[in-house]
């Protein structure tokens, strides 16, 4: 192994660590309190948030702590990512995958039997093999940190079958500390994991859920490419982000298509060969600017912290996989948006992909749950920061005023009379109808279709002329979401009543509902700049130095063969920019600064800041 010592004994405290290799002047709460449990042998089961810090949590007892910390991670790439950010800053890391060529995978092994790893990130399969248990049975061991623990759940919405035989760490290692670590479990998950990964004896911490950075944002769909092309151009111009779809055909189409408009796209998702999948990956953390459209199924393992937006243009299937997958913008702490674009045939595909699924009838209802929780999120018209945070039993008091609804206050409309039309046009064509079909009865459309079914003579024929054809289309779909009708997903999606609606047919309660907005008129555009600052807010007079770290931090990481914010994250450089430091000293004074990376690149960005001094 070529890497560099961690330490030497003085560094051995965790806040001398943290300031000395990691370049950050003190732990965010409750880093410290976690690291304390594991450093005086305990365990650990940590939820915190996208960006809030989790891999301190265990990468610094792992140098601390006598031994090599085992970090179990499903993800290949995040493995590979966190080893080079690691290695950067002279810790002795590596891992262990099936990326590594015969000589490298050896060279990992001796380097693990004689001791001289701090830590080692292995997928589970790899560590619950009998060779590697072994070895481990042999050498002096750290920690046990489990990476994406929610894969264990079964309830979970990317769940590991291999994740439970993690339970026998417990038994086989009883005096290694242990700790499991997500940025996303209600509390069904994370009893399940506490339970699944033997830690009910384990010390709890669960960080606020809020990521106030990110701001939350829902369109109705009119022209939902056009919508996310206008979103991409007009606020994140030159910015690298993640679009989901909900199929590999709508990814493959959507990739090529921003490909035509001028943007540097690139599709992700499990029927691409694993080369292809690997190469876009490493575009995507290498380069600049770069959007990686992917299935929501598919998860990427994405440790870049300086993606500005994740726009969906596909429902997800439950509020955890939407809060994990809009999670992996902004880690960086700087401003990020989370855009999607939600129709009626998401929810109805995705009912559909449920009901047909194989799995038992326990399981079916706890995902259907899940569901209508994220499509009741989708129609709020209060706060939806506060409906997430509520989702994960946490309580916020006021409104956040950094999402869609806080900033435009939805108007709403008395829907009571137009629903219970729509209701009785349900009920008076049969209940098997789908939701163009109702819309012409509602509209008096005379077609051979209505007059072959009679029901041009029904009583709801040509009673709703008070609504356009798209306002009965947004109708029906919040009675959807609010539980009122049901899909039949076993025929061909015609809709019948559901036992909630008979209040509101019989009168004896009111209906209010958002208000469809009017579809926004396409305002030309100014020429896309190809300088990736306008969610940075930097004043004019300061793009120049900007631009000049960016290209060179990201020189610096081609000739290195790593990606660009393992070199240092954009708010690193954010700071250089405000403060402007001209000496060493100031320069390591800079959150992200550590000793090594003084070392390396202090002389190159302080040369920089010189040349833009004002």
């Amino acid at each position: 192994m070529t890497t560099p010592p961690a330490a030497t004994v003085a560094l051995q405290q965790p806040l001398a660590i943290l300031r000395e290799l990691f370049g950050y002047p003190a732990f965010r709460s409750p880093q410290d309190a976690v690291i304390a449990t594991l450093m005086a042998g305990g365990d650990a089961l940590v939820l915190m948030p996208t960006g809030g810090g989790k891999s301190l949590c265990y990468q610094i007892p792992a140098i601390a702590r006598a031994g090599v910390g085992v970090v179990v991670s499903p993800l290949i790439a995040l493995m590979q990512d966190q080893v080079s950010a690691l290695q950067q800053l002279g810790i002795r890391a590596a891992f262990l995958n099936s990326t590594l060529d015969a000589a490298s995978a050896r060279a990992v092994w001796r380097a693990l039997r004689q001791q001289q790893l701090d830590l080692i990130y292995v997928a589970p399969e790899r560590l619950l093999m009998d060779s590697f248990l072994t070895l481990l049975d042999e050498i002096p061991i750290a920690l046990f940190a489990i990476d994406e623990a929610h894969c264990v759940s079964q309830w979970g919405h990317d769940f590991r079958p291999e994740y439970i035989q993690l339970s026998q760490l417990a038994s086989r290692f009883p005096q290694v500390p242990r700790i499991a670590l997500t940025a996303t479990a209600d509390e069904l998950t994370r009893r399940e994991i506490a339970e699944r990964l033997q830690l009910q004896q384990a010390a709890h911490f669960i960080s606020s859920f809020d990521r106030p950075n990110i701001r939350y944002r829902l369109v109705e769909p009119t022209r939902p490419r056009e919508q996310l092309l206008r979103f991409i151009r007009d606020e994140h111009p030159g910015d690298a982000g993640v679009v989901y779809c909900l199929s590999r055909k709508q990814v493959d189409e959507v990739a090529a298509w921003l490909v035509t408009q001028g943007l540097s796209a690139l599709p992700y998702h499990a029927g691409m060969s694993s080369g292809d999948r690997r190469h876009h990956q490493e575009r995507f953390l290498r380069e600049e600017g770069i959007i990686i459209v992917a299935t929501i199924a598919f998860g990427m393992g994405i440790d870049k912290p300086d993606v500005r937006f994740v726009a969906h243009l596909s429902l997800p299937k439950s509020i955890e996989a939407y809060y994990q997958e809009t999670g992996r913008a902004g880690r960086d702490g700087l401003p990020a948006d989370a855009w999607m674009s939600y129709g009626l045939a998401d929810a109805i595909m995705l009912r559909k992909m449920l009901a047909e699924s194989e799995a038992d009838e326990r399981f079916k209802r706890v995902e259907h749950h899940k569901l209508e929780a994220m499509l009741a999120f989708c129609e709020l018209t209060s706060c939806r920061r506060r409906a997430l945070l509520a989702y994960f039993g946490e309580q916020r008091q006021a409104d956040c005023g950094n999402c869609d609804t806080c900033l435009q206050t939805p108007e709403t409309w008395d829907a009571t009379v137009p629903a219970q039309k729509a209701l009785s046009a349900v009920h008076r064509t049969g209940q098997r109808f789908g939701v163009n079909y109702l819309v012409d009865v509602l509209l008096g459309k005379m077609s051979d279709r209505i007059v072959r079914f009679g029901h041009h003579q029904q009583s709801t024929f040509g009673i709703g002329l008070e609504l356009d054809a798209a306002s009965w289309r947004d109708l029906f779909r919040q009675l959807i979401a609010r539980g009122y009708l049901q899909v039949d997903l076993e025929g061909h999606g015609g809709l019948r009543l559901d036992e909630s609606c008979r209040p509101l047919l019989r009168g004896e309660e009111s209906l209010r509902l958002r208000q469809r907005r009017r579809p926004e008129r396409r305002q030309a555009t100014a020429k896309r700049s190809r300088v990736a600052s306008a969610t940075i807010d930097l004043a004019p007079d300061e793009q120049s130095l900007w631009q000049a770290l960016r290209d060179c931090r990201a020189q610096l990481a081609k000739d290195q063969g790593v990606p660009p914010y393992v070199i240092f994250h954009d708010a690193t450089l954010k700071a250089m920019v405000r403060q402007r430091p001209l000496t060493r000293a100031a320069l390591a004074a800079i959150s992200g600064v550590g000793s090594q990376k003084l070392a390396r690149y202090g002389d190159t960005f302080l040369a920089l800041l010189r040349q833009h001094q004002d």
